[in-house]
């Protein structure tokens, strides 16, 4: 189900104001992929994209074509690990939202 405007300027919004809101949602989108579940975490990152920088900011930053990042993003989209780190890195210094990658033992 595609998300309302009024849900998109939302969470745009209390993303701009809330840093913490911000760090969980681009947080949850990385542990979503990384979790396997490919599909929700495209879209995840699809929505901390349009929370935050917006599409266009990305496409300057990264010197690719807004809607070939859009498709990248999209449902069936299918970004490379070069694109998808390209963007997890320009999310990272654009937003401020900095992520640390840790191994934890599974609790047996």
């Amino acid at each position: 189900m595609p998300l309302t405007r009024d849900f998109r300027d939302t969470v745009q919004a209390r993303a701009a104001r809330d840093p913490a809101f911000r760090k969980a949602l681009f947080e949850e989108a990385i542990q979503t992929l990384l979790a396997g579940e490919i599909d929700a975490g495209r879209a995840a990152i699809r929505d901390y994209i349009n929370a935050t920088i917006g599409f266009e900011r990305l496409s300057a930053a990264l010197g690719r074509p807004q809607k070939s990042l859009m498709r990248m993003f999209g449902p069936s989209g299918n970004p490379t690990a070069e694109n998808l780190l390209g963007v997890i890195g320009v999310l990272q210094s654009e937003t401020g939202v900095h992520l640390e990658i840790r191994a934890i033992a599974d609790a047996a």
